[in-house]
């Protein structure tokens, strides 16, 4: 009987030679396992079908079958497995893709039923274990994965991947203790960087510098160029603020070429994440230098040119920083963070004309990322190009297919551009349609309120449309001054100071404009003293403060 196939050698046997609707010959086994190994389930278990109704003894095409079977349908997968095993008890494949399948399956007692056997009849094959040392895990039940790793290292040896495993089991108990006693019996016996680099990662977390420092050297004299090694010896000596020696092991990595860019940009782009930035304006030149050399070691790689864009950002190089980010965004022409990073520090420097020449290639070439589309809104505005994001609006309004939010929010901008181009009557066509699509759109109906309160005309309409908002977001500072406002023109000051006096609490102080109006209230109700002092407030913030 077949003991197992060699898929690889009967695929290059039967090349070009395959099942067709035109092929009147008979299906052979051949054909089945060649349409198996290349996922045609449905023409595999065809042939198999056809091979176990004529050949019903044939444990192979009943395994196979089985296998074909497994994505669709796994109970029907489990029969024709047990019927495989039980024509060829001996068959330790057969079991062990049964075991499998349970495993996939979830059903995990009666896997390790049959892993628990297979040890028992093959007691060399350590794959069993790593089976069962995964089953265990799967399950959280850590001593009998413990109990597996030990027999596996009595029979194996312990090794990195072991000791991982013991190691994780530990943490996931929550004893760091024994974990971390787990790693340093290993390096006791066993050279191995990866391991003492972690326990110099521990020290360093656990303010042992001297311990942690030792553990690296450690791994650096079984392998100099460990980069994690390396890495970890600079940042104990950024951490003790040993400077020189900080940048001289940095460097070192930095410019290595035998080192790959990866590690070196990753470490870069998480340090300027959470270093503090007076280190960065401390050390400008130092890491000039730095990024110079890695430019220099890797100058077409995307990562460390990122990472160079990240520490002009943090350095307050804008320029620098945009340059980079550009490089960035033309070495990768599928790098949507690059190019929207890109976008964003024109935004930043107020290089508007630059951010609309630019959104227009990036619509093009992200056209289902929505960033690049209000960039180019926002670019307009502040070009004071109304009529542009107008123009905008409807060129995205025209698609049939646009989802229902996309659709309102390009109306409500619509509707805002419009008011700004002093077309009210479009403007509110515009809302109307947006709430139409979506009721309690908060922005349009506080725009739209707002408006109305302006014009001072359907006051009673707006202040319920107000309402609404301050009811969705009873603490939003701009709805609370509009709902606020309303409430004054119709003549109820008592209750417009109760809602001004809450939207202060809540960053009102922070606009001229409602500053202004709250003044303005508490002096129609007679409080002068309070009303200059909101008066003042608003006349010390600056025009842009509404």
């Amino acid at each position: 009987m077949i003991k197992r196939l060699l898929i690889s050698f009967l695929i290059a046997l039967l090349a070009g030679y395959s099942l067709t609707a035109a092929d009147t010959r008979k299906p052979s086994f051949l054909d089945g396992v060649q349409a198996y190994s290349l996922g045609r389930y449905q023409v595999a278990v065809s042939v198999f079908n056809k091979i176990v109704t004529e050949e019903p003894s044939n444990d192979a095409a009943w395994y196979y079958l089985g296998m074909s079977w497994v994505e669709k349908d796994v109970d029907t997968a489990k029969k024709c497995l047990k019927k495989a095993a039980e024509l060829d008890p001996d068959n330790y494949w057969y079991k062990e893709t049964l075991a499998r399948v349970y495993m996939y399956n979830k059903e995990f007692e009666m896997a390790e039923t049959l892993y628990v056997k297979l040890r028992e009849n093959y007691p060399k094959k350590t794959d069993i274990l790593y089976s069962l040392i995964n089953l265990y895990l799967s399950q959280g039940d850590f001593d009998k994965a413990l109990s597996s790793i030990e027999a596996l290292e009595t029979e194996s040896g312990k090794s990195d991947a072991t000791v991982m495993t013991r190691f994780n089991i530990f943490r996931q108990k929550k004893d760091n203790e024994n974990a971390y006693k787990v790693l340093r019996e290993y390096v006791n016996e066993y050279s191995s960087p990866y391991i003492l680099t972690m326990l110099g990662d521990y020290e360093m977390s656990m303010y042992n510098d001297t311990t942690a420092l030792s553990y690296y050297d450690e791994a650096l004299s079984l392998d100099r160029d460990y980069v994690p090694a390396r890495l970890g010896k600079a940042e104990v000596y950024r951490l003790t603020r040993k400077y020189p020696e900080y940048f001289s092991c940095l460097d070192g990595v930095v410019s290595d070429p035998a080192i790959p860019a990866a590690p070196k940009s990753d470490y870069l782009k998480a340090l300027f994440g959470h270093v503090d930035r007076r280190f960065i304006q401390t050390f400008t030149s130092e890491l000039d230098s730095m990024f110079v050399k890695g430019m220099v070691c890797h100058p077409a790689d995307t990562g460390m040119v990122q990472a160079a864009g990240i520490f002009y950002i943090q350095s307050d190089r804008m320029e620098e920083a945009a340059g980079m980010f550009r490089k960035g965004m033309e070495m990768d022409t599928t790098s949507l963070a690059s190019a929207s990073t890109y976008v964003q520090i024109l935004a930043q420097m107020k290089d508007w004309e630059s951010v609309v020449s630019n959104c227009e290639v990036l619509r093009a070439r992200f056209p289902q990322e929505p960033g690049f589309r209000e960039m180019t809104c926002v670019a307009y505005y502040n070009l004071k190009e109304y009529g542009k994001v107008v123009e905008l609006c409807d060129m995205v309004l025209s698609d049939k297919n646009l989802d229902t939010e996309t659709r309102v929010s390009m109306l409500s901008t619509k509707g805002d551009m419009l008011m700004m181009l002093k077309d009210r009557r479009g403007a509110y066509k515009a809302y109307d349609e947006a709430l139409k699509y979506n009721p309690t759109a908060l922005p349009v109906l506080n725009n739209y309120a707002w408006y109305m309160c302006e014009e001072g005309k359907n006051l009673k309409k707006a202040l319920k449309m107000s309402a609404i908002t301050i009811e969705k977001e009873p603490d939003n500072p701009t709805y609370l001054d509009t709902y606020g406002w309303i409430l004054h023109l119709l003549g109820r000051d008592s209750e417009a100071r109760t809602v001004f006096k809450h939207a202060m609490l809540y960053g009102a102080k922070e606009s001229k404009t409602a500053l202004g109006h709250y003044a303005r209230i508490l002096e129609k109700l007679g409080e002068k003293d309070a009303a200059k002092v909101y008066k003042d407030m608003a006349d010390k913030l600056g025009e842009d403060a509404e």
